[in-house]
């Protein structure tokens, strides 16, 4: 696995150095440029479009408590199809806009759901808006935990009249 990746990122610019001159020898030099620049801003807004509409998917699942893997494969595949798009070159433009294309991601999402695990503990925690409302206030979703939240000023341990453990904290004295 390891030499197909190197492989692959030695083949890859040679490629895109490949398509440069055969793109810029069918349309000219300019338009070339033109391409590569309208690849980038394409890039930029879709990234930022399909990006933040992500976000706000992964943020309604993990409210309600559901899996996020999925947006957040999805998320990860955007990010990666920006990239792949603002870097010059024909074919990783190729890549990064077949990756913008929903089915496509959910295609890829199928493929590698069974060798992924996502593990959330968002389940404890209901998020409510306050007044402001980029600054979500975490309260507790379940009564009755056994988790005490307490400050160092409301806690102190008395332990002159307990013996103490062979492994506990105060062993050496």
């Amino acid at each position: 696995m390891g030499i197909l990746i190197a492989l692959l990122f030695l083949l890859l610019p040679l490629a895109e150095i490949a398509t440069f001159v055969l793109v810029g020898r069918e349309v000219g030099v300019g338009t070339t440029l033109m391409l590569v620049l309208a690849s980038m801003f394409a890039g930029i807004v879709l990234l930022r479009v399909q990006g933040l509409g992500t976000l706000r998917r992964l943020q309604q699942a993990t409210a309600k408590g559901g899996d996020p893997g999925r947006e957040l494969v999805h998320g990860v595949m955007i990010v990666i199809a920006g990239i792949l798009l603002i870097l010059p070159g024909f074919l990783s433009d190729l890549i990064g806009l077949l990756l913008f294309i929903p089915p496509v991601r959910d295609f890829a999402w199928k493929l590698i759901r069974s060798r992924m695990t996502v593990i959330s503990s968002a389940s404890s925690f209901q998020f409510s808006r306050g007044s402001d409302p980029y600054a979500p206030e975490q309260t507790k979703a379940r009564s009755g935990s056994k988790i005490v939240d307490l400050d160092d000023d409301e806690f102190s341990r008395d332990d002159t009249d307990r013996p103490s453990r062979p492994n506990g904290p105060n062993r050496l004295q």
